[in-house]
């Protein structure tokens, strides 16, 4: 639901799966509730134009997900990118997000190195390979 949600690119939205005093950790970003969270989506979907994104299931507890990502994404002058990162989220007693720790590299590709293929704005296809299929 994350993957769908993100890929979607609705800030409000995607907002709305946190805490009202969710916290962030962002690369070197510190965000602090949910009004944070959406400008700081919405600034960032505003130059990553092409978005597209793939999470996968690390390890799970109780209150505790760890999983991985890769999402593909280029800036106005044309140069794409694959992002490769990892989140630590912790869920409260209601299963909406408290704490979200993401650390994250990007790379630069070229538009024929993509793999992230499908329309933008939209879910991943239930037919896409992940990430593991991918060797990503």
């Amino acid at each position: 639901m994350a993957e769908n949600a993100w890929n979607g690119r609705d800030p409000a939205k995607v907002a709305l799966a946190y805490t009202p005093d969710t916290k962030w950790r962002n690369r070197s970003e510190f965000l602090s509730g949910r009004a944070e969270v959406e400008a700081f989506l919405t600034r960032k979907w505003a130059t990553e134009d092409g978005y597209r994104l793939i999470k996968e299931i690390w390890a799970h507890s109780d209150d505790k997900i760890a999983v991985r990502f890769c999402y593909e994404y280029h800036e106005a002058d044309g140069q794409w990118y694959r992002a490769h990162g990892n989140e630590n989220w912790a869920f409260d007693a209601l299963g909406y997000m408290a704490q979200r720790h993401a650390s994250i590299n990007d790379v630069p590709i070229t538009e024929a190195e993509r793999l992230l293929h499908w329309a933008e704005g939209t879910p991943r296809p239930d037919d896409h390979p992940g990430l593991t299929e991918l060797g990503l």
